[in-house]
């Protein structure tokens, strides 16, 4: 059962949906990874990310977006999240993503990052979209920039301390499918 309402969207590998129960334990098991949520905003104890996964729900009750669950359609298995994320004390809307153990190294979230991206333009109107991203997390820098973003500043965030803000190029800059004209 969809506990939000987004929309479905597709990908050559992937399906972005709402979250489902099913999807909760594999979210709690990676929040609660000290060195895999590192990034991202990580806690000691299930019950507190058991909340963070109620946030998420709650935040496409509010907004009208929020993150996806990133299903890997071989597998059937959520793979990760991605999305739009805008809670209080943010800057402006985000985009944001993870990716599940066992799931890295595939470009799953290269795929479902530009998918969500170009739906936030597309269908929400979105004109410019921010990853905000803890310094030395090199791999999700590497990924803003292979989705075209480009270090804009820092800022402190009001959970996670000192982000980079990397600025993502606008929907004119992107090719049909979402990607950068650049990198097609």
């Amino acid at each position: 059962m969809a506990l939000t309402a987004a929309p479905t969207l597709e990908t050559k590998n992937l399906i972005l949906r709402s979250h489902e129960a099913r999807d909760i334990e594999p979210m709690i098991a990676f929040l609660t990874d000290p060195v895999r949520s590192a990034g991202f905003g990580g806690y000691d104890n299930r019950h507190d990310a058991w909340r963070w996964c109620m946030l998420s729900v709650g935040h496409w009750h509010l907004h009208g977006y929020g993150y996806f669950t990133i299903e890997d359609k071989s597998s059937g298995q959520p793979a990760g999240i991605t999305g739009i994320w805008n809670p209080d004390g943010w800057p402006e809307p985000e985009i944001g993503w993870v990716v599940f153990d066992g799931f890295e190294g595939r470009g799953i979230a290269f795929e479902a990052a530009a998918r969500a991206r170009q739906w936030a333009y597309d269908d929400l109107g979105m004109t410019t979209l921010s990853s905000n991203i803890v310094p030395g997390n090199t791999r999700s820098i590497a990924l803003a920039e292979r989705l075209g973003a480009w270090f804009e500043r820092e800022y402190t965030n009001v959970s996670m301390g000192t982000e980079l803000l990397y600025r993502h190029p606008g929907p004119d800059a992107l090719d049909s499918d979402g990607s950068v004209e650049a990198y097609a």
